[in-house]
């Protein structure tokens, strides 16, 4: 049906009993924070609006796949009476197969302005969606009156109408757009002949400088849904311009000491990093139509600044390198942190950036065959870099961003490999490529299904960096002055030379190697690798990425 595996949501009461699943902490308390404004405080201010994060949630119902006793989805609303005068806005859920830690958000008016139309407003009726073939689980969606939007879904155990006061509407200029995500499950119900797809969702205005704030709830209708289409759901906006509940410098430095990660090299790795000082003792910057190249001041301060990438300049190694720049200096090597709001404010994004003066060639695998590439993946200079999600409702680590080449994952802190006893995450970093990880082993960059891709080799080693001790806070936009930035994070140029190499000589080479249908796979994973892997533009430095005032790619 539709393309997709559906699964049907059957009586469950001949099945064994399932157990909830377990809540989870993180592996040390969480400590005392310096005192600020509003980070850690358990609320935040929107501007019209205060919520506060429910994480004391109350099982509805839940669905039970027949053909996978494994599948389950559960269905919770915030347990108990709310704080006064604090509302619910729908619905959350989520899979049983890891601990529960989602939230939902719970809002209420704030008073202080003189408004002829309520911030919050009970919603007119509920539309049934959808309910199951045993007629154990209902699906509504509020219907807001005009000038106001709903926030997500309510579910029931039965087919009489919530209350009106189950949850609460949001008027619209409080709210901005949001998308699916994620589609959690697919499930038909016979009786209505017809599936319903369960989404997540997230802010569609996302970025250092977006305003959409998730409110915790799922998305779900009867047909699927395109990401440009605007869904019966909205999320909140915030409207405080001062992102007062972000961590002023001193609680920055607090989160980085408490969270920050050990990230371990493979034990073969040939070009390790270095601190951007080190490497600047040495290179030389270069400039389109002149023979003579320049050394780099320690600090970058002699580099162009500003503007956007030209192509008229680029760093390269000595003239008279050996590979002793190329390798790196471990013992220099710092993280390099950029810290910026995020889902409007109300998570830390703590961007942990690595240099490397050199990536280095990488490996094909072909089945049970690796073949080291001559040249794919040379070039100089390497920037990259994780991410930690924090919450600013309690300082609480919430999630890490593995960046891995063009693209990347986040990995909820229930699925991460702690240093024992700390709240301190380990990153791998892969052989040669540099790209981050959240646990040891081998990861193919291309097809899995045929084991045909570039290899990212993960392995635990004494070659590792702890971002806990050794950083430099580089870049925090919202504190305005407090944080300078050093003179090379200004340098928009390319951080490498162009590579002269033709990497499609080296695909046309590996492809003829082998039978033509193998030899077709082979050459179209190698065209889709990212350019800079493919070595033919030198990299750019860390505010060139996209993801410096953008959200991570997920």
């Amino acid at each position: 049906m539709l393309g997709y595996k559906c699964l049907h949501w059957d009586n469950v009461r001949d099945l064994l009993p399932l157990k909830d699943p377990e809540t989870f902490s993180l592996p040390a308390p969480i400590p005392q924070w310096p005192p600020g404004q509003g980070f850690g405080s358990g609320t935040i201010n929107l501007g019209k609006l205060q919520v506060i994060k429910i994480t004391d949630l109350e099982f509805i119902w839940r669905y039970r796949s027949t053909e996978n006793n494994n599948k389950c989805i559960s269905f919770y609303k915030p347990k108990g009476p709310l704080p006064e005068n604090f509302h619910c806005l729908g619905h959350y859920c989520q899979s049983d197969s890891h601990p529960l830690r989602g939230y939902l958000l719970a809002a209420r008016y704030l008073a202080g302005s003189v408004e002829q139309e309520p911030a919050l407003v009970e919603p007119l009726d509920f539309t049934l969606v959808w309910s199951s073939n045993d007629s154990s689980g209902y699906f509504w969606l509020p219907q807001p009156p005009e000038g106001y939007r709903s926030m997500g879904f309510v579910v029931t155990k039965s087919a009489t109408k919530p209350e009106l006061n189950e949850v609460r509407c949001v008027r619209a200029d409080l709210t901005d757009r949001c998308e699916t995500h994620k589609l959690i499950v697919t499930a038909v119900s016979e009786s209505l002949h017809s599936p319903l797809f369960i989404w997540r969702t997230r802010p569609s205005d996302r970025g250092m400088w977006g305003k959409g704030v998730s409110a915790g709830t799922f998305f779900c209708r009867t047909r699927l849904v395109s990401r440009e289409q605007h869904l019966s759901i909205s999320c909140l906006k915030n409207l405080d311009s001062g992102l007062h509940a972000m961590p002023n410098i001193d609680q920055i430095q607090a989160l980085i000491q408490h969270y920050g990660p050990t990230l371990i090299f493979h034990p073969d790795e040939t070009y390790l990093p270095s601190s951007v000082s080190w490497f600047f003792n040495g290179a030389v910057l270069c400039q389109k139509g002149n023979p003579i190249c320049e050394l780099i001041d320690e600090n970058g301060s002699n580099l162009p600044q500003g503007g956007s990438n030209d192509k008229q300049y680029w760093i390269d190694l000595p003239c008279n390198d050996d590979d002793y720049v190329k390798r790196g200096n471990i013992q220099s090597s710092k993280l390099y942190v950029h810290i910026k709001p995020s889902l409007g404010g109300t998570f830390t994004d703590l961007v942990f950036w690595i240099f490397c003066p050199f990536n280095g060639p990488a490996t094909l695998k072909l089945g049970l065959i690796d073949v080291p590439l001559i040249s794919i993946g040379q070039h100089v200079c390497d920037w990259e870099h994780f991410t930690l999600r924090i919450s600013n409702f309690s300082g609480e680590l919430y999630s890490i961003y593995f960046s891995q080449h063009s693209g990347g994952e986040w990995i909820e802190s229930h699925d991460l490999e702690f240093v024992t006893g700390t709240n301190k995450a380990v990153v791998y970093s892969s052989r040669h490529g540099h790209a981050s990880f959240p646990k040891a082993g081998v990861y193919l960059q291309g097809s899995t299904t045929l084991g045909i891709g570039i290899r990212n080799d993960t392995a635990r080693s004494d070659l590792l960096v702890d971002s806990s001790s050794r950083y430099e806070i580089v870049a925090a936009e919202y504190l305005g002055v407090v944080v300078k930035e050093p003179p090379w994070l200004q340098y928009m140029r390319e951080w490498g030379p162009k590579i002269v190499y033709d990497s499609r000589e080296e695909i046309e080479r590996l492809a003829s190697r082998f039978p033509r249908m193998v030899g077709v796979t082979v050459a179209n994973v190698l065209r889709k690798l990212p350019m800079e892997l493919s070595g033919e533009e030198g990299p750019t430095g860390p505010k060139e990425k996209n993801n410096w005032y953008g959200d991570e790619r997920w």
